[in-house]
């Protein structure tokens, strides 16, 4: 699967219908936030991390977040982000 590939919208892949996506790219490294509703009409943000390995070879990592802990998650990473910057 190529970088182009993940969240294609089609429900195929790592979870149901996709209704956002961002991609940051960092060097060998690119980062996706998605936000999927799940087929129980769900929703929840994924954010996968991909790293190129090899050529053509790609690492993923995925973290899936509900809801109900998006605000402390934020606040956590607002606070990291004050100390790393």
């Amino acid at each position: 699967m190529s970088e182009n590939e993940i969240g294609n919208g089609n429900g195929n892949g790592n979870g149901g219908k996709e209704l956002f996506k961002r991609m940051v790219k960092g060097g060998r490294r690119t980062y996706f936030i998605s936000v999927k509703e799940s087929k129980n009409n769900k929703k929840y943000v994924m954010l996968t991390e991909s790293k190129l390995i090899e050529k053509d070879k790609f690492e993923r990592f995925s973290i899936f977040v509900f809801p109900e802990k998006m605000g402390e998650l934020i606040g956590a990473m607002q606070e990291a982000a004050e100390v790393a910057v």
